[in-house]
């Protein structure tokens, strides 16, 4: 791990010696400046991590407090300890607001002012990690993709976020409808709070009151404590309720008065709790039939269905798949420490072609399953999984009545040999490698089934 490198500014020379020998002896790369314009030229030079700079430098061009705010300027923004042996109530409270971490008092004290580099410099490092992170979860969450339909939506988001709307992001499981829901919190005044999202699915229907609305100490059996709910923890941001076609028409009634009156209580509670809330909803279910079929609230489905966006399968943004696939090798190969991997032209072509049912998510998994388990920097067509090597329109056979079990299987294994044939162009050898049988085998399977194919090889 590299050493931190401290840049020490002060007018006094014996003080910037016997500082940067403490520091030094502690590990640290030091640097002395000893003036502000000495200090700007070595700011401008190299980045520091940290700077300890006295208030009171005579004959420089600016004090201590003055030149705070010319480190706030810097692309790598050092943190600023103060020293100083006028130290008064005021200047440390000046400092402080002009983003001091710590202010330290002359004359120095060995042990006090280790202790304040080395809080400095974790602070820092917990700051640098917690921005990275924030980095991450903004590009796991971004939405890949430069097709029309994908700009549609994207046009969608930029005129429904700034607005207080509800909408309802309708899609099949795995097309990213969860990113809407973010793009939508993210480009709104509600960003700076919470982003609570809840899946109805996948809680039990005795439970997702509570989950939603909190509860009670006692209110039930298990419940020791009073618990907030997902709609008091988003109160002044979003609550994204996922799947939200599956949820019991008894909670959708008190989901209903939530969104009308803007007002709930908890399980087994009598105060009434107010909430300043935008519901995202969305749902891979078709409401309208379901409101029909008396499983859905008409008057819940009006209240979310304010402003619709539909969120189109892959299938339909194929377009996408390329960039979607660079996304996820990257991702994966970042997070597992591995060397970038590419795929070949034909395996890119196969990914583009599969109609993919289970949409992004299924797209998502099959990456990081071919980055993992390929050694190599590229990824060929015959490293991708049974089901991407053979084209998906295959064993098309009509089945008579009367055929034996051994006629059909001979059958089935004849249309399944063509289609393997078919998608590798005829070429025995990457066909054998997805039947997963010697090339020589098949070709006396191809014999014993009579298959012929014009292009073998």
């Amino acid at each position: 791990m590299p050493k931190a490198k401290i840049l020490i500014i002060d007018d006094e020379r014996n003080i910037r010696r016997s500082v940067e020998m403490i520091l030094q002896g502690a590990g640290y790369e030091v640097i002395e400046a000893a003036s502000s314009s000495e200090a700007t030229n070595k700011l401008n030079e190299q980045n520091f991590d940290l700077v300890l700079l006295d208030i009171v430098m005579p004959g420089s061009e600016l004090d201590g407090l003055q030149f705070l705010p010319t480190l706030k300027q810097l692309s790598h923004r050092p943190t600023a300890i103060i020293i100083s042996g006028n130290a008064t109530i005021q200047n440390a409270v000046t400092a402080t607001r002009e983003g001091a971490y710590d202010f330290i008092e002359k004359p120095i004290s060995k042990d006090k002012l280790l202790i304040a580099v080395k809080n400095a410099l974790a602070q820092r490092q917990l700051t640098e990690e917690n921005a990275r992170l924030r980095r991450e979860m903004t590009g796991q969450f971004a939405m890949i993709g430069a097709s029309a339909a994908l700009q549609k939506i994207r046009e969608q988001i930029s005129r429904v976020a700034p607005t207080h709307t509800r909408v309802l992001i309708l899609g099949e499981s795995g097309t990213g409808k969860e990113l809407v829901a973010r793009a939508i919190h993210d480009a709104s005044e509600r960003k700076p709070n919470a982003f609570i999202k809840v899946n109805c699915a996948a809680i039990p229907e005795d439970l997702i009151e509570s989950e939603l609305f909190g509860h009670e100490k006692g209110a039930f059996t298990g419940a020791s404590t009073t618990r907030d709910g997902k709609f008091l923890q988003a109160d002044n941001g979003t609550l994204f309720l996922d799947e939200i076609g599956d949820m019991s028409l008894r909670v959708q009634a008190k989901v209903l008065r939530a969104l009308q009156e803007g007002e709930f209580e908890r399980v087994g509670g009598t105060q009434t709790l107010r909430v300043n809330v935008r519901v995202v909803a969305a749902t891979n279910k078709n409401l309208e039939e379901e409101v029909r079929r008396g499983r859905f609230r008409e008057d819940l489905w009006f209240r979310l269905n304010v402003v619709p966006i539909y969120m189109p399968p892959l299938r339909e943004r194929k377009d996408d798949i390329p960039t979607l696939v660079q996304h996820f090798c990257e991702l994966y190969c970042r997070e597992n420490g591995f060397r970038p991997k590419q795929l070949a032209p034909e395996a890119m072509a196969r990914l583009q072609n599969h109609d993919w049912p289970g949409n992004i998510r299924e797209l998502r998994n099959a990456i990081e399953r071919l980055v993992i388990m390929t050694a190599a920097d590229t990824i060929t067509a015959a490293d991708l999984p049974l089901n991407l090597q053979v084209s998906q329109p295959m064993l098309k056979s009509s089945f008579q009545p009367g055929q034996t079990l051994r006629e059909v299987r001979d059958q089935v294994e004849r249309d399944y040999i063509l289609a393997c044939l078919e998608s590798t162009g005829g070429n025995i050898t990457q066909a054998a490698q997805i039947l997963g049988i010697e090339r020589s085998n098949l070709h006396k399977k191809m014999r014993a089934l009579g298959v012929q194919y014009k292009n073998g090889s």
